[in-house]
């Protein structure tokens, strides 16, 4: 652990420095900070294993949840319901022991139909030997390439009981270590069908919130993960297939959690801008439809606004959504950009 020692110290003081700055912002800011590192950590944990989920549905279901009021909240699908409701207890109860109950229960959360995909698998509950062993396989039919072989089943018990104790133990380790350990352990003995990524992620979220004995999240691990994944699942199948020397695993976290937390004041940014925007606009009479559009285009709304996305997005007229934008135009909100006719189109406008 000496080899580590330089990393962690680095990663630790960045993270009391982002923490002391995050302080300073006053509760409302702080809360949008979580809204956003937790809704970016609901879609990028997904996406890593190649699911892509609804992002206002994912924002919405946040902030239902965190009980802050953003305007137009849009009703989520269950499987998005779940993976919150997985994310928000890990952060918010970080500090509840972690069981084997509490993890068949995040389980049965991220796969509420009993069904991944197509597939059938056995939810709220360690696999069995029904479907033949646990292997990570790539590659055409016929071709497959084996990348790790997970234990078998009938070890799952005693080899669950053995990461519970460790990970509630009170050993002298470092919380960081913990949790970049935590990882490594939990999805090598991927003991559920499906779902041990984005679990063993939030594993290690949790044990990160233990670090700081905060539920409040300002940095995205799973983010930065979705940035490097290529890294993430090379050095994980170099660990699990060599001799499980774990330090090459622990430099590679320590590096990406630095790089995690050095990425917060881009989030940060986002929230001062959006609280900078609802300031200015405070004394303007605003209907729920332009709050609704005016968070879409502040949480990075893709390609330009014309009126009838507008009239998409608000399922109102195109009357009614054209009436909405020129009062937001004339109450200067909304700037029209210089394409005309056809391209008609609109952007939020800047501060003076």
């Amino acid at each position: 652990m000496e080899k580590l020692a330089e990393p962690l110290g680095s990663v630790r003081y960045r993270q009391g420095s982002l923490i002391g700055q995050m302080k300073g912002l006053g509760f409302r800011l702080q809360q949008e900070a979580v809204l956003e590192t937790l809704t970016k950590d609901v879609l990028k944990t997904s996406e890593i294993e190649g699911e892509k989920l609804d992002a206002v549905q994912v924002r919405s279901s946040v902030a239902r949840r965190l009980g802050l009021d953003i305007g137009g909240l849009k009703p989520a699908d269950r499987n998005i319901e779940g993976v919150v409701e997985m994310m928000l207890d890990v952060t918010g109860h970080y500090d509840q022991p972690l069981t084997p109950e509490r993890l068949f229960g995040w389980h049965a959360a991220l796969f509420p139909t009993g069904r991944s995909g197509m597939t059938k698998i056995k939810t709220g509950a360690w696999r069995d030997e029904t479907a033949g062993p646990m292997q990570v396989v790539s590659g055409a039919m016929g071709k497959e390439r084996v990348h790790f072989e997970a234990p078998k089943a009938d070890r799952l018990e005693r080899e669950m009981t053995a990461f519970l104790d460790w990970f509630e133990g009170r050993e002298g380790i470092d919380p960081v270590l913990k949790a970049g350990l935590a990882h490594l352990w939990f999805v090598t003995i991927h003991p559920f069908e499906d779902g041990n990524g984005r679990i063993a992620r939030a594993i290690a979220d949790m044990a990160m919130a233990r670090s700081e004995h905060s539920s409040q999240r300002f940095y995205s691990m799973s983010a930065q993960i979705k940035q490097e994944q290529k890294e993430y699942y090379d050095i994980l199948e170099r660990t699990q297939k060599a001799t499980m020397d774990v330090t090459a695993w622990m430099e590679w976290f320590l590096e990406c959690l630095g790089r995690a937390i050095d990425g917060a004041p881009v989030t940060l940014k986002a929230v001062l801008d959006k609280a900078r925007l609802w300031d200015r606009v405070k004394d303007v009479q605003l209907n729920d439809r332009q709050r609704s559009v005016i968070n879409r285009l502040l949480d990075g709304f893709e390609g330009k606004l014309t009126s009838s996305k507008y009239a998409k997005l608000t399922k109102c007229s195109q009357d009614t959504a054209y009436r909405d934008i020129l009062m937001l135009v004339h109450r200067g909100v909304l700037v029209l950009n210089p394409e005309g006719g056809r391209s008609t189109s609109y952007s939020l406008a800047q501060p003076r």
